[in-house]
């Protein structure tokens, strides 16, 4: 045989399977399947919270194996994506552009805490315990101030936090009063680290018998406990006491009925009939209306006021209701509010109302018109609604009293800082105000009511929901919903209302919690934790290993 003569290969060697040929192909898709499904299940309408504590687990499992950065950014930025549009998919009922460009959007943002994790989780390795569970917890920081960031970014849209996936569980939301929902997730996001830490641990490191522990995981049980136990015994012994029934009205209209002239006169009937139905069942104190009611804005149409009135009477109860505003005064056409009123039986239309502080970006307003302008062709976007600036509470009769009531509307119960500055004000309940209808019968009514229980713990004040068609109900001071509106076949999709009684726990009464007095301080302890984990990562190294091979702990 001559040197130059072709090898050819054995005909009967065992050819590689797939998985040798492609040995990240296992991870890849297995990485991609679990983070999207563990994502999705975690929130409302499937509401498997326990999702929640591992939904990061296996692509933080899979940054331990050290795969390359492109193929790991692909799959798990890929994986986000993906279950942020089917999370967001009811906003097709309004714009298929809209979801295709919002879900990636915050999926790249969500993405973004997991490629920050593949560049911090093998430096975990070697590392002595106290090193490696700073790392963890400025990872687990970053995920908060990330969360925070999507309050800003253009206008915000702080949906779904992860805390938000515990919106049924409010053993662990209790810590929310102190340092806000934000602490919840960072507790969430230390156990899906310090579970990852332990399984690469157990059966990837070939260590056995008591090695297998992992301080990391140890740390992640002892702030789980710390973060929820020690705050459980707010919730016992309450003095709970009426603060008053309510009744809460769900006309139903359709979004192409409510702005169509031709259906004014019987939008107007609709609400009244099912306004009176609820008086007539439940014997209210006052009674709610969900959001721009009225098919004319305020003011600008002198006939609205009347009708409003008109119920108001019929009824002989006070209603709190939402209705668009636009000034009647000459050369102001463009100064159009979202608002919310009470109506009084006997005085009538209160002169104060509430004007909503925050608007949807998209929805309420464009911005960055000059830029984003364009985007009005895809979306159903007139001109820009303005901003109101003040969170004084509503005034509302209930026999010889007054209840403050602070107005959140639409999706201002997103927003912490809105509902601590309600409260703040003098507001003894909070009312959330909202139209659903622009998003269909999905899950939609059931992730944004998640919000509005983070809201009850944070200020410890109860929160009454009214929706145009759902989801109606009340929450307590600590997150316990004790009334959905549900009708005969158990749906929060309907056309009618029902009356709930609200009480009030007499212990926060005129009290402030620590964190409505002082804010998102645990936003900033995060950005700490995570400028020094940063730093940790890049100076330090780990030791040398003993003689042994074993690294030094």
């Amino acid at each position: 045989m001559t040197a130059s003569a072709e090898i050819l290969p054995d005909p009967y060697e065992p050819k590689p399977t797939l998985w040798e040929r492609h040995p990240q192909l296992a991870w890849s898709l297995a990485v991609f399947a679990l983070t999207v499904f563990l994502t999705v299940i975690a929130f409302p309408q499937w509401n498997i919270g326990e999702a929640g504590y591992v939904l990061a687990l296996p692509a933080a499992l899979w940054a331990y194996r050290r795969p390359a950065f492109r193929l790991y950014a692909r799959v798990v930025v890929g994986a986000q994506m993906v279950a942020w549009t089917i999370l967001l998919g009811w906003l097709h009922n309004v714009t298929w552009v809209g979801l295709f460009l919002l879900g990636p959007f915050i999926g790249l943002l969500a993405g973004l805490w997991f490629l920050a994790a593949w560049w911090m989780i093998p430096k975990l390795q070697g590392h002595r315990a106290l090193v490696r569970v700073l790392l963890v917890l400025g990872l687990a920081g970053l995920w908060v101030v990330l969360e925070w960031l999507r309050s800003v970014l253009f206008g915000g849209f702080p949906w779904l936090p992860l805390a938000a996936s515990q919106w049924q569980r409010p053993f662990i939301l209790q810590v929310a009063a102190y340092a806000g929902s934000g602490a919840t997730s960072f507790i969430l996001i230390v156990f899906n680290l310090g579970a990852a830490a332990y399984v690469h641990r157990a059966f990837f490191e070939g260590v056995t018998g008591f090695k297998k522990r992992a301080p990391e995981f140890s740390v992640a049980l002892l702030i789980l406990m710390a973060g929820s136990f020690p705050f459980l015994g707010e919730t016992f012994n309450q003095r709970r006491v009426p603060l008053a029934r309510v009744g809460l009205v769900q006309p139903a209209i359709p979004q192409t009925h409510k702005w169509d002239p031709k259906f004014s006169r019987s939008v107007l009937e609709i609400v009244e009939q099912a306004t009176l139905a609820v008086n007539e069942r439940g014997a209210p104190d006052f009674l709610v209306w969900p959001e721009a009611v009225a098919p004319w804005p305020l003011e600008r149409e002198p006939n609205v006021r009347a009708w409003f009135e008109y119920v108001a009477k019929k009824t002989g109860k006070p209603i709190l209701l939402g209705s668009v505003w636009a000034s009647a005064q000459p050369n102001q056409d463009d100064d159009w509010r979202n608002g919310a009123f009470v109506v009084d039986p006997v005085t009538g239309l209160s002169p104060t109302g509430y004007f909503k502080r925050k608007l949807v970006p998209f929805g309420e307003y464009i911005p960055l018109r000059p830029v984003l302008g364009w985007i009005s062709k895809f979306a159903p976007i007139g001109g820009d609604f303005q901003r109101g600036d003040s969170s004084a509470p509503l005034l509302v009769s209930v026999g010889s009293n007054q209840v403050p009531v602070g107005v959140l509307i639409c999706y201002e119960d997103l927003f912490p800082a809105l509902a601590r500055e309600s409260a703040r004000s003098g507001a003894e309940l909070l009312a959330v105000l909202s139209n659903n209808a622009w998003f269909g019968e999905g899950n939609a009514a059931y992730q944004h009511a998640a919000h509005s229980v983070l809201r009850a713990v944070e200020t410890r004040r109860p929160v009454i929901r009214c929706g145009n068609s759902g989801w109606s109900g009340w929450i307590d001071e600590y997150g316990n919903v004790r009334a959905t509106v549900l009708n005969d076949e158990g749906s929060v999709y309907f056309r009618g209302g029902q009356t709930v009684t609200v009480s009030r726990d007499l212990r926060w009464r005129g009290r402030q919690t620590f964190y409505t007095e002082h804010g998102d301080w645990f936003i900033i302890v995060c950005a700490g934790l995570s400028l020094v984990a940063y730093y940790a990562a890049q100076a330090l190294r780990p030791p040398a290993p003993k003689p042994d091979g074993e690294s030094a702990y």
